[in-house]
């Protein structure tokens, strides 16, 4: 119950620099992209609490497709997203919620975070989902697919396709995507400090 507060506050911090019960407010009310972000976070915690709690999830479930459905932005209240995320116009985002998203992760618009199916040779459907990792930058309409693991420091430069796993700090750009940078520094603007988690 605590991370979803405590992650709702990072989310807070990434939007304006700092965090307030006033800015948590302003932010449901008048940031588009933000609100589907609060409501994710409450589904969470009424989700982790008790039969009361749960009793009135429902509701904060129906409030959470409302907000996404007005943010133009599919994304599941089971997402596991850690703090300090943050949309970035947000049009058009997929988000598959078996995906995991690190801590101070941002993220543009037309974006897709998704599954991949294969069959093997048996016959048998194998299915796996990407992990993005902490500081990742993931720039306007990019696809990540599959079992991938995008690693910290990263950025994913617009309309990449990544299918592969992406070393740290590392720049990927084009369809099929192709690592262009090693060792790039991070693209994180209001970062959450790591001792507020």
């Amino acid at each position: 119950m605590t991370s979803s507060l405590s992650n709702l506050k990072c989310d807070t911090f990434r939007v304006f620099g700092c965090f307030g019960l006033f800015k948590l407010i302003k932010g449901f009310f008048l940031y588009r992209t933000f609100r589907p972000i609060v409501t994710l976070r409450l589904c969470q915690f009424f989700n982790s609490g008790n039969l009361f709690f749960r009793s009135v999830l429902p509701l904060f479930i129906v409030l959470h497709r409302f907000c996404t459905g007005l943010a133009g932005i599919d994304l599941s209240w089971r997402t596991h997203i850690n703090g300090g995320f943050i949309f970035t116009h947000g049009w058009g985002a997929v988000i598959n919620e078996m995906a995991v998203i690190g801590r101070n992760v941002t993220i543009f618009h037309g974006v897709t975070i998704g599954r991949l199916d294969k069959i093997n040779s048996l016959g048998d459907r194998v299915t796996a989902y990407p992990i993005i990792e902490d500081d990742v930058w993931i720039g306007p309409h990019s696809i990540i697919v599959g079992g991938v693991r995008i690693g910290k420091g990263s950025r994913i430069a617009g309309g990449a396709f990544v299918n592969f796993d992406v070393p740290a700090y590392s720049v990927v750009s084009g369809n099929p995507g192709v690592i262009t940078k090693s060792n790039c520094i991070p693209d994180v603007y209001n970062r959450v400090p790591l001792d507020q988690y």
